[in-house]
C-alpha cells in the first residue's frame, strides 16, 4: 500500500531543466529557452502543447532557472480577482514568473487584466494551453508574448517516463516491478505523460501479492477498464458524449441535448468547443431552414469568450435547445460536396466567354465578356443565362429541404430556372 497521498507525476516531477524527457529543440543545448535562460532571459511566453507534455513542470523550472519567485494559478479555477491579488504584491527585485494553465480559458477581461501587468514588466507570464493561441488568446496579449510549440512525447520518451519512475519511487520499488510490455500503458494514456504516470501507479497499487509485480497489457488493460473515469477530453467517451449530443440536436430532441451538454460540462469540457459543434451544426444540419440559427450559434461562440463560465452555461442552454427546436435542412451540406466532387471530375472545363472579365481591348476582342447579360437591367432583377460550362448546362446540385423557409427558395427557383434545372 501507499501511504504517501501525493500523487506520482508530483513524487517523481523532474528537478532540473536536465532532467526533462523530451522538447530537446526547446531546452537541448541550443534551445530557445535554453539560450534565453543561459543569457538571464525570460520573455513572457505561451507554451502550446497537447496535455501531459510537460509544460507546468517546464514553466517551474524556468523560473527556478532564473531565480523568480513563481506564482500558479488555473483558468479554471481564478478569476480577475485572484489576478488582481497577485499583481498587487509586492515585487522585490525581480517580477515574479505568473504560470496560468489553460489560459485559452480565461476570457477577455481576464487576459486583459494581465496585459497592462506584461506590458510595464511587473511579471514574467507563462502561459499554458493545448489550444492554437492563435484563435484563444487575445491579440494584444499574444503579441507580448513568445509562442513556444511543446511536441508530443514520442514512445521512447514516454517509455523513459516509466522507466526513470519505477527506478526513482520508492513505491513503485517495492512493487519490484518488470514491465513485460509497454504497449496497453502507452495506448491508453494516450501520449499524456501525467496520464501515463497515474495509470502505471493504479496498476502498482492494485497488485496486492508480496511477489514482483510483472506487468502485461492485459493486466494493464482490466486495471484501467475498472477505474479509469468514464469522461476523459481526450479519449473514446469524448467522442463518444459529443456525438450523442449533435445527434440529440439534428434529430431535434432538445431533453436528450442538453443532458450530454451537462455531462461534458460537468466533466470539464471546453465551452468554447462546445459552442463551436453547434456552429457546425447550425450551418450542416439547419442551413437556409432557419438562417437566424447560424447568428444564434456564432454569437454563442463570441460570447462564451467573453463571459466565461459557470454564467456561459446559460448561453450554451439557449442556443442548444433552440438548434434542437429548429427545423432542419441539410440541403447546403449535400450540395457543397456534390459540387467538390464535380469540381474535382471537370477540373479542364473552361469558364464560358460570357463568364470571364475584359479588362483590356483585345480581350473584349476575343470575345470576353460578350452576351453577357446583366440582371438588374431586367425585369425581377433577372434573366436566364447559363453560368455554367456548357458541359454542365441545367445540372443542379442545390436541392431545396422540405420546411417552409426554403419551400420559399423553391417557388423561387422555380420561378426563375424551372425548366432549365428542372425545379
Amino acid at each position: 500500500m501507499n501511504t504517501d497521498s501525493t500523487p506520482l507525476p508530483e513524487r517523481v516531477r523532474p528537478r532540473t531543466l536536465d532532467d526533462v524527457i523530451g522538447q530537446r529543440k526547446l531546452i537541448g543545448p541550443t534551445g530557445a529557452l535554453r539560450r534565453a535562460i543561459q543569457a538571464g532571459r525570460l520573455p513572457s511566453m505561451i507554451l502550446w502543447g497537447p496535455p501531459g507534455v510537460g509544460k507546468t513542470t517546464l514553466a517551474l523550472l524556468l523560473a527556478e532557472a532564473v531565480k523568480r519567485p513563481f506564482v500558479a494559478l488555473s483558468a479554471i479555477n481564478s478569476g480577475v480577482k485572484e489576478i488582481r491579488d497577485v499583481l498587487s504584491r509586492p515585487s522585490g527585485m525581480f517580477p515574479p514568473v505568473v504560470f496560468i494553465d489553460e489560459i485559452h480559458r480565461f476570457n477577455k477581461s481576464q487576459q486583459d487584466a494581465l496585459l497592462g501587468a506584461v506590458e510595464k514588466g511587473q511579471i514574467t507570464l507563462i502561459g499554458a494551453t493545448t489550444e492554437n493561441p492563435s484563435f484563444e488568446v487575445n491579440s494584444a496579449l499574444l503579441s507580448r508574448c513568445q509562442v513556444y510549440i511543446l511536441e508530443a512525447l514520442s514512445r521512447d520518451e514516454l517509455i523513459q517516463v516509466v522507466d526513470r519512475a519505477i527506478a526513482q519511487d520508492a513505491f513503485l520499488q517495492s512493487k519490484k516491478i518488470r514491465v513485460e510490455s509497454y504497449d496497453a500503458l502507452l495506448r491508453l494514456s494516450g501520449g499524456d505523460g501525467r496520464k501515463l504516470l497515474n495509470l502505471l501507479e493504479l496498476v502498482a497499487s492494485a497488485h496486492v501479492s508480496s511477489e514482483s509485480l510483472v506487468i502485461t497489457d492485459e493486466g494493464v488493460t482490466t486495471v484501467a477498464q475498472q477505474n479509469i473515469a468514464r469522461y476523459d477530453k481526450s479519449g473514446e467517451q469524448h467522442y463518444d458524449i459529443i456525438s450523442a449530443f449533435i445527434k440529440s440536436l439534428r434529430g431535434s430532441d432538445p431533453n436528450a441535448a442538453l443532458y450530454w451538454m451537462a455531462r461534458m460540462i460537468v466533466a470539464g469540457e471546453d465551452p468554447v468547443f462546445i459552442a463551436r459543434r453547434m456552429l457546425i451544426l447550425a450551418s450542416e444540419d439547419i442551413g437556409n431552414a432557419n438562417p437566424t440559427a447560424m447568428i444564434m450559434a456564432s454569437e454563442a461562440v463570441q460570447a462564451i469568450r467573453a463571459i466565461g463560465m459557470p454564467e456561459g452555461r446559460i448561453i450554451l442552454s439557449q442556443v442548444a435547445v433552440y438548434l434542437a427546436t429548429s427545423p432542419k435542412s441539410n440541403a447546403s451540406y449535400v450540395a457543397i460536396d456534390d459540387a467538390i466532387a464535380l469540381a474535382e471530375q471537370t477540373a479542364h472545363l473552361p469558364v464560358p466567354l460570357h463568364l470571364r472579365n475584359a479588362p483590356t481591348k483585345i480581350m473584349k476582342q476575343i470575345g470576353y465578356g460578350k452576351e453577357y447579360e446583366y440582371a438588374h437591367a431586367y425585369e425581377g432583377n433577372f434573366v436566364p443565362l447559363n453560368f455554367l460550362p456548357d458541359e454542365l448546362k441545367g445540372h443542379k446540385l442545390y436541392e431545396p429541404g422540405q420546411n417552409a423557409r426554403e419551400a420559399e427558395i423553391r417557388r423561387s427557383l422555380q420561378k426563375w430556372w424551372g425548366d432549365w434545372y428542372g425545379y
